[in-house]
This record gives structure tokens, sequence and C-alpha cells, in this order.
């Protein structure tokens, strides 16, 4: 969906008031749109999967700029060659969002539902004993999943499960379980090995994404995945990926945000309870929620009932 939206409609008859629900009833309506955190029409997510020793470089170029992430770890590989060690996670990634990644990365669609819970559970269980935060979202290991591997994971609580599916645009995913992000860290460039003609116009067509991102007028979720180990190849991708930290850091327009914080605040935005008459906003939630109405922004205290004038 383009965006988040909340149409509240009613319509009169002899004798009834139609309820509210969500999609249109009727040609009257009242729009009520979600905005990010502080009124903000922007929202970026970086996830990186995996948990190797590029974390160390990558984490350390994000505090840097003031960005935010998201961590997918096989939690069985840590303390492993070529992986970061069980003892540094905590603070490494202190500021930064967690996730699950199965405990040793396997085509999860491959394995019987036993054994799907068991990889989900076992990483959750140990990810949540090194951070000492719960551990709600996952990434699929090489994105592979089907039915039964969503069904499976319903029950591990698992909120949101991150896909490898460009969909190349900015909307908010309608099914937290099947997360298809925005792009590929420099979209498909590198995938082929001395493929300049390649890495150049996959390069072009990250860049211009960012771009319709940063100039976006609409409510716009741009959501960039990818391994930091990635980077260490051939072609300056540190640098270009610096580039890009530049291009998105630091400016007023942009919620920066990891996955779970942002699952949490669309369901509090889901939510809101709203008067018959639509003259009130109930927010129950723990967090402030911020809605434009008639283009007029409000700000739903948690907790909290706001008037709508």
């Amino acid at each position: 969906m383009k965006n988040i939206i909340l149409f509240i409609v009613f319509a009169l008859s002899l004798n009834n008031l139609a309820a509210q629900t969500l999609g249109v009833l009727a040609t009257s309506s009242i729009r009520i749109e979600m905005l990010f955190p502080e009124g903000k029409s922007k929202a970026l997510i970086l996830s990186f999967d995996d948990g190797t020793t590029a974390d160390r470089r990558l984490v350390k170029l994000m505090n840097e700029y003031g960005l935010k992430g998201t961590f997918h770890l096989n939690s069985n590989k840590l303390d492993t060659k070529g992986y970061l060690t069980k003892g540094e996670v905590k603070n490494l990634f202190k500021g930064h969002e967690v996730s699950v990644h199965s405990a040793n990365h396997p085509a999860l669609s491959a394995l019987t539902k036993i054994d799907i819970i068991y990889e989900v559970v076992e990483d959750r269980k140990e990810l949540e004993r090194l951070t000492g935060n719960q551990v709600r979202g996952m990434a699929y290991p090489f994105g592979n999943y089907n039915d039964l591997v969503v069904d499976a994971i319903k029950g591990t609580g698992i909120e949101y499960a991150r896909t490898v599916k460009d969909s190349y645009n900015f909307t908010i995913p309608e099914d937290f379980l099947r997360w298809d992000p925005s792009i590929h860290q420099f979209g498909k460039a590198y995938f082929t090995t001395n493929d300049s003609l390649n890495d150049k116009n996959e390069l072009a067509i990250f860049f211009k994404l960012t771009d319709d991102f940063l100039k976006s007028n609409s409510v716009a979720l741009f959501d960039v995945w990818g391994h930091s180990w990635e980077n260490d190849g051939v072609g300056d991708r540190w640098t270009k990926m610096e580039d890009f930290f530049k291009m998105v850091s630091k400016r007023n327009d942009i919620h920066y945000t990891t996955q779970i914080d942002l699952v949490d605040y669309i369901n509090a935005f889901k939510n809101l309870k709203i008067s018959v008459d639509k003259s009130m906003i109930s927010n129950f939630s723990s967090l402030d929620v911020y809605v434009k109405v008639e283009n007029k922004t409000y700000k739903i205290l948690a907790g909290g009932q706001t008037i709508i004038k």
C-alpha cells in the first residue's frame, strides 16, 4: 500500500449509522493519515545480515553519521572465524536492534516445522541472553521462506520477518511476516564478477532511488538491506557506503528507526480509537502517534485523547 491510511467514513440511512472501518464505505470521508514520529513524512531503515566482523566497521560508520540499524545475527556462527564474538554483541550494537537470522543460517523452507521453530527460537533465546533485550524480529536466511515457514514462526514471538525481495518503492508492508525491503545496498551491483557496466547501472539505480526518497512529498519508508561483508569486495564499496550515509543522514525530515520500533509505532497507529462523529481520537498505547487530518498535523499523546478541529 502506498501509505498507511485509515479512512473513517460514516453513512446515514433512514434507520442506521454505518460503523467505522478500514476502507471506504461511502463517498464522503475523513482521511486520517499516519505520519512518522515528530510528524515526519519519511522514515529510514537500514538492516544488515549475518553478524560478520565487518559489522564493527559498519556500526562505527553508522554511529558517526547518527544512523540506526537492525542487525540480524546467526548465534551459532558467533565466536567462529570471520564472525563477531558473543562477548562484543551487547556493546557493539548499543542503540541499534539485534534480530534473529536463525541459529545456523539454513534454507528454512527445506526444513520440517519443528526444525524451523528450533532455528528461530534457539537464535532468539541466545540473542536475548547476549543483549539483555527482547528480540522480536528476524530476516529470513537467504530470503528463503514459504507459507509453512510463515506459519511456523507465528508462535515464536517473532513480529516481523524481512525478505530479500526488493520492492523498489517506499511502501509500508501490509504483512509484517513478509516484509519486502526497498532495495539491496547498491542494488544488484557486484552480483556478477568483472561486470563493470552492470555495476555502474545498478549503482545508478540505487542512488536514483535514494534521491527519489529524499525528494518524496508523501509518506515514504526507505528500507535498505545488505551485508557489511559485501563492502570488503572490489570497487571501493566502503566509500560508496559512506557516500550513501552522507546523503541520508542528519536530515530533519527523516525519522531514523529500527524495524521493531517502526512495527510498534505502526501498531500504535492501527489501534487508535476514533469517536463516531470523528471529533476525538484516543491513544491507549505507550507511544505518541502523529497523524494528518485534512492537511493538519495532530499529536495523539500516549494514553491520551485529542480533539480534532
